[in-house]
């Protein structure tokens, strides 16, 4: 177990430095994020019963799109020079490579929320703190799921030509129960409204998806890495 989680650990800080050295898929999402904010803004003027039925959406309509583009990235770097196939045969499980990407795309997307949401703040003039414990465990967990599908469908997407449309297209039907949860668990919280009640039922679902997903990829990794 240790030494699966020390090479799990070691794929991901390979990955987050090769991302740091150049932050191209970094910096595009950061950017993606924020322009789809800017735009929703600039469309409407929402007022402060509006925002709170829309602002769950929002959210995490820009974390979707923008996470697409970090986890297209996380195979498609590793085409050059077949790194790919030599990650494949060295003496590593596909599980412990997949948990490693996995883990960096996780960071990755998170420093792209951790940006977006004072942005959101600003721009729609909402205090989403006060309920900052309970957010931050919607978006890990979200974020989370998001993540395992993703990252799995980036390796099987890696030798297409159209990979940047296909994963999206992948991604999102698979994602659908866990980005509902998210935004209808986001909303309330986004306003202040504590985290109890018919929200404890859609936490539990988006916990469950985490936990299921999780286990599915770990266990399909191999056949995908291999085909």
């Amino acid at each position: 177990m240790m030494r699966f989680l020390r090479q799990s650990l070691a794929v991901a800080a390979k990955d987050l430095r090769a991302e740091l050295r150049t932050k191209e898929a970094l910096n595009s999402s950061v950017a993606f994020a924020l322009v789809i904010l800017l735009l929703f803004s600039f469309a409407f003027e929402p007022t402060e019963d509006q925002t709170r039925q829309i602002a769950g959406g929002l959210l995490w309509l820009a974390f979707a799109f923008a996470g697409a583009l970090i986890l297209n990235r996380s195979f498609a770097r590793e085409l050059a020079n077949d790194c790919l196939d030599a990650l494949v045969a060295a003496p590593l499980s596909g599980a412990a490579l997949f948990l490693g990407k996995a883990l960096a795309n996780f960071v990755l997307l998170l420093a792209v929320e951790l940006i977006a949401l004072p942005v959101f703040g600003v721009f729609y003039g909402v205090n989403w703190t006060r309920q900052l414990g309970p957010l931050m465990l919607v978006v890990v967990l979200g974020t989370w799921g998001m993540t395992v599908v993703g990252t799995l469908f980036s390796a099987l997407t890696v030798n297409l030509r159209m990979r940047e449309l296909m994963l999206p297209m992948l991604v999102y039907p698979v994602m659908v129960p866990a980005l509902l949860a998210a935004i209808q668990l986001t909303s309330p919280l986004v306003m202040g409204q504590p985290l109890d009640g018919e929200l404890m039922v859609w936490l539990r679902l988006l916990a469950a998806f985490d936990i299921i997903f999780t286990a599915l990829t770990l266990a399909l990794v191999e056949t995908v890495l291999v085909r």
